[in-house]
């Protein structure tokens, strides 16, 4: 398993929580008007993702690869924190290839 250097893994969980803060408000405006489904179902499938991603983090597994399992590249990280794929097999799940 990879080890980020501390100061990235406190960066990106930084982000991960400002994401989680912010979707958690989003969603309860949503509830208070009259908004579009898809985007209640959008901002709830983005908090479960950052939620997924600040549970690797507290088990050891974030950073890492749910397909090979290798470490998920630190500047893709820094794009997408809760980034569940190295960017190789991110392209083969787009590609099928």
């Amino acid at each position: 398993m990879r080890t980020l250097p501390r100061e990235e893994l406190a960066a990106l969980r930084a982000t991960l929580l400002d994401q989680r803060a912010f979707r958690r408000e989003q969603l309860a405006g949503f509830s208070r008007g009259a908004v579009l489904e898809e985007l209640v179902g959008a901002a709830r499938l983005v908090l479960a993702d950052v939620e997924a991603a600040l549970d690797r983090m507290n088990t050891g597994h974030y950073g890492e690869c749910r397909s090979c399992r290798g470490p998920i590249e630190l500047s893709r990280l820094r794009i997408c924190p809760q980034t569940l794929y190295c960017a190789e097999c991110h392209r083969l799940r787009e590609t099928g290839r």
